[in-house]
């Protein structure tokens, strides 16, 4: 499948059971939109990532090796573990 970036480019893709997770660049991205989503088979966004301050950006993305989560890292110092199924936080730090 071909993706298309929405607003720069795509930094990391990580194909899962739930679709094409995309991490797209922070540069230029807008910062009140999350710049990690999931796309599924038929091309439609099925989540945005839920962010931990409105207007930071993931810098980081990773599949947790139970193949349910997705460790992630944001531009302001936060470190949170995300829900596959639908792109919320189950859990943040901040790391700074």
């Amino acid at each position: 499948m071909e993706i298309q970036p929405i607003h720069t480019k795509i930094e990391k893709s990580i194909q899962t059971l739930y679709g094409m997770v995309v991490l797209e660049a922070t540069d230029g991205f807008p910062r009140g939109e999350s710049n990690l989503y999931c796309i599924s088979t038929d091309g439609k966004i099925t989540w945005k990532a839920e962010k931990p301050d409105a207007y930071t950006l993931y810098s980081r993305v990773k599949l947790n090796e139970d193949g349910a989560t997705l460790s992630t890292y944001t531009l302001s110092g936060h470190a949170c573990d995300l829900d596959l199924a639908t792109g919320k936080i189950l859990s943040q730090t901040s790391i700074q």
